[in-house]
């Protein structure tokens, strides 16, 4: 009878452990279920932020493509301003030349001098009052 005590407790000690085992056990798997819980909690909430960086991108594509459109348009209209006032500084210089070709042809029958300022001016003057006749005399 000794024997039959002897394995009944070592089965009762073996049957206490495996209870405290199983108790140990449970509280583990109740903690990864909290924790499984809150990484959902986490997992939607990056999903969130995801979806609000995907708009945000998006919101930011369309204003650069904005901006790049009106950046190059407004090149464009440089360019056609620059070429503009490239062909009017060309305009400019022939008419200067002009301007002085006709005040050295006056000068150089009084004396062979290179125009100044004073009748480059007046030339200018005089070429604009014929001009101005000129469109006067077609307007009427």
């Amino acid at each position: 009878m000794s024997y039959g005590y002897l394995i009944e407790s070592m089965v009762s000690v073996l049957l206490l452990m495996t209870i405290l085992y199983c108790v140990r056990l449970n509280n583990q798997l109740r903690l990864l279920k909290a924790d499984e819980q809150s990484l959902r909690a986490t997992i939607s909430e990056l999903i969130t932020a995801t979806q609000i960086a995907e708009r945000a991108i998006a919101g930011l594509k369309a204003t650069m493509r904005e901006g790049e459109q009106t950046l190059n348009e407004r090149l464009q209209r440089s360019e056609a301003v620059t070429t503009e006032f490239d062909r009017q500084l060309q305009a400019g210089d022939e008419l200067l030349g002009k301007l002085i070709r006709i005040t050295g042809a006056g000068k150089a029958a009084e004396e062979p001098a290179t125009p100044d300022a004073q009748s480059v001016a007046a030339a200018a003057q005089a070429f604009a009052e014929r001009a101005r006749a000129r469109l006067n005399g077609l307007a009427a």
